[in-house]
């Protein structure tokens, strides 16, 4: 078997470009939307790792998505971005605040220390441009 990546999909613009990146640094991915994903699926499918995408949804509403529990009780690195890292803190305890203002636009990570999560993609030292739209 493979190792791969579980892409779940909370209806961000730039999913499919995710699974891109991830399959271009030679790693299989699917992507399955967050609503159709049970306990038995993840059991089968085994992910290396899991990724929360964006979308445009927040923790706020009444009716906000969620990723199913058992993604956290995998034991493999799970990686939130935008409102899949809202989601994420939210389910394991922590606290989501609103901003009075909106973000939109280039913007850059600086690397300050090496960690695994940049580990062979940027270096300590690095000012890496990125793309930020947030509210």
């Amino acid at each position: 078997m493979t190792d791969r990546v579980l892409i779940i999909d909370f209806g961000s613009q730039v999913t499919q470009l995710i699974a891109r990146r991830v399959r271009e640094s030679g790693v299989y991915s699917e992507i399955h939307p967050f609503n159709n994903i049970s306990d038995v699926f993840l059991d089968e499918y085994a992910p290396k790792a899991v990724i929360l995408s964006g979308g445009p949804a927040s923790v706020h509403w009444d009716k906000a998505p969620s990723a199913p529990v058992k993604v956290f009780e995998l034991g493999v690195p799970v990686l939130g971005i935008c409102y899949g890292q809202q989601t994420m803190v939210n389910q394991l305890g922590g606290k989501v605040a609103t901003s009075d203002h909106r973000e939109f636009g280039r913007a850059f990570v600086d690397v300050i220390e090496d960690c695994d999560l940049f580990k062979g993609v940027w270096a300590e030292g690095a000012r890496e441009q990125v793309w930020m739209s947030h509210g």
